[in-house]
């Protein structure tokens, strides 16, 4: 695990045990305790851990002071996103929210957008994730269900046409009390998220092109 991703983990927990600096919850739930922040360390380093590091920058941003500072400059809702392949964290502030669909956006126009918990797709990283339909999915984990679910995930391809991927998916308890785990696998492609839905922290598999990406609701 390289040292960005590691600080990024530490401060993932330590803003939610700070309560998001001032008073923010985190969705759902106004639960921090301490069982809970420490499943949420061990969702982010359970999926992180073997993973290749990636190389770290001569300057990383410290993610706990990128937080704060937003969290200070914005009011509205916030999240801390960091790209486990690239090893960049940037915080994205909601800038649309449409039929239970968020959209987050950096200062550069990069966007994520988030249904609940579930990532739905990603704008102007290249290589982006056009829609996620994983309803089912989203259910399961939602109500801390065991259970099968198929899930379509939606890329542009070379020629301008949208390109769909069908994964089958297992959604199972995870090492953790509060943990979902979803384990999917189709295409020669298999990869894992994990969700902490209490604590708004959740590791998730963008694409072959973007891979994984660690989100944490700083504000809802």
């Amino acid at each position: 695990m390289s040292r960005h991703i590691r600080q990024m983990a530490a401060a993932l927990v330590a803003l939610a045990v700070a309560g998001c600096s001032g008073g923010s919850s985190a969705p759902g739930s106004g639960d921090n305790s301490p069982s809970i922040l420490r499943a949420g360390s061990s969702v982010l380093r359970d999926g992180l851990a073997g993973r290749k590091a990636a190389a770290t920058p001569a300057a990383t941003p410290d993610p706990q002071a990128m937080a704060a500072d937003a969290l200070a400059a914005n009011p509205g809702p916030l999240i801390l996103v960091g790209f486990e392949d690239q090893g960049t964290t940037q915080v994205l502030a909601m800038v649309g929210e449409n039929g239970g669909m968020r959209t987050y956006m950096t200062k550069a126009e990069q966007g994520l957008i988030l249904r609940g918990f579930m990532l739905g797709g990603t704008r102007g990283f290249g290589s982006d994730l056009s829609v996620a339909e994983a309803d089912g999915a989203a259910a399961l984990i939602a109500a801390g269900r065991s259970g099968n679910a198929r899930r379509v995930m939606r890329y542009y391809s070379g020629d301008g046409l949208e390109r769909p991927l069908q994964f089958d998916c297992r959604i199972g308890p995870g090492p953790n009390a509060g943990v979902m785990v979803e384990d999917c696998a189709g295409h020669g492609i298999s990869f894992q998220n994990s969700y902490l839905p209490a604590a708004g922290v959740s590791r998730q598999w963008i694409g072959p092109g973007l891979g994984y990406a660690t989100i944490q609701v700083l504000r809802n």
